[in-house]
């Protein structure tokens, strides 16, 4: 049966107003108790510290002047006054058996502010040095390093004329046994200035040096001596170099021009090469004794023999005439 559509919507209205007026819906649900919760407001604040400080450095440690100085022999009063370098060691030493470096100074005479405790000092001079171990407790220490050592100077001449030390190559060695030269401690001692170096004996080697156009090339002429060196005083060495320098020449006729674009080679009378040159008139310096110039011009060789008396210096002539076969 069809219901009117007005008849349908006034039935719908009085069931829902039933529903709504029905005893289960008339009591209200019992809701929990409130939490006691505050607010949320952010982070709480950290709390309250006191204001941290860094912590206090240790104490510096209390260094007391340690005063240094040197002499080469027990019986010197007068201390060393250049030349020293000083190095002051930890005496304890490290896992490796080395031992740390505190403090060093070139400084004749010096100071050095330490703390507590041991320490190795040592002194060096040219080749010599000196080792001594000292204790620092609390109180100014001065004390005095002996380096049983001497000086060596060198000096040369040629003849009675004093030879310029940039002529010089001076060479000292430690012999031992049969072998003066066993080993080389000094390739260039700087001539005319003193040495320090521990006492002992010395083999001394001086070449002469040609010195020409900014080159320097040793010569042939060689003065060997033996010097021994005593702590606290001063070995002077002076020695004598006989020697001259020759021009070498190849020309037509005695006295004539020097041909260019020549060779030279010049040899002992065993026949051993003492030194090769090329140009018109070459010159060296050589040892006194006696030579042979051989000349090559052209495809051509010519031979004369001369002699070198010291300090006198001069042409040699090698006439080109009949060539060598």
């Amino acid at each position: 049966m069809r219901v009117p559509r007005a008849g349908l919507a006034a039935g719908l209205a009085a069931a829902a107003l039933s529903w709504l007026a029905s005893p289960a819906l008339a009591q209200t649900p019992e809701l929990p108790p409130a939490l006691n919760v505050p607010p949320f407001v952010g982070a709480p604040p950290p709390a309250a510290t006191p204001d941290l400080q860094p912590p206090a450095p240790p104490p510096e440690a209390v260094r007391s002047p340690v005063s240094l100085n040197a002499v080469f022999a027990p019986g010197d009063i007068q201390a060393i006054r250049t030349g020293l370098n000083w190095r002051v060691f930890e005496a304890r030493a490290n896992a490796d058996g080395s031992h740390a470096l505190i403090a060093e100074s070139n400084q004749a005479t010096p100071t050095f502010p330490l703390a507590d405790g041991d320490y190795i000092v040592h002194v060096a001079c040219g080749l010599a040095g000196a080792a001594k171990s000292i204790t620092v407790a609390g109180a100014p220490v001065s004390d005095r390093v002996v380096m049983n050592a001497g000086a060596l100077k060198i000096s040369g001449s040629l003849g009675d004329v004093p030879i310029s030390p940039s002529r010089l190559n001076v060479m000292v060695y430690l012999p031992d046994h049969d072998d003066p030269e066993a080993k080389l401690i000094i390739p260039n001692l700087k001539a005319d200035e003193p040495e320090c170096l521990p006492e002992g004996s010395y083999h001394i080697v001086s070449k002469l040096m040609d010195v020409a156009a900014g080159a320097s090339t040793p010569t042939n002429s060689t003065v060997y001596a033996d010097l021994r060196v005593q702590a606290g005083k001063l070995t002077a060495g002076a020695l004598r170099h006989r020697a001259a320098t020759m021009t070498l020449k190849l020309v037509n006729n005695a006295g004539g021009e020097a041909l260019a674009n020549t060779s030279f080679s010049i040899l002992t009378p065993g026949g051993d090469v003492i030194r090769e040159m090329i140009g018109a008139f070459p010159s060296l310096v050589l040892s006194e004794g006696e030579y042979v110039a051989i000349a090559r011009h052209e495809n051509k060789t010519y031979q004369a023999t001369f002699k070198v008396i010291s300090n006198q210096d001069r042409d040699v002539e090698v006439l080109a005439g009949q060539p060598l076969q």
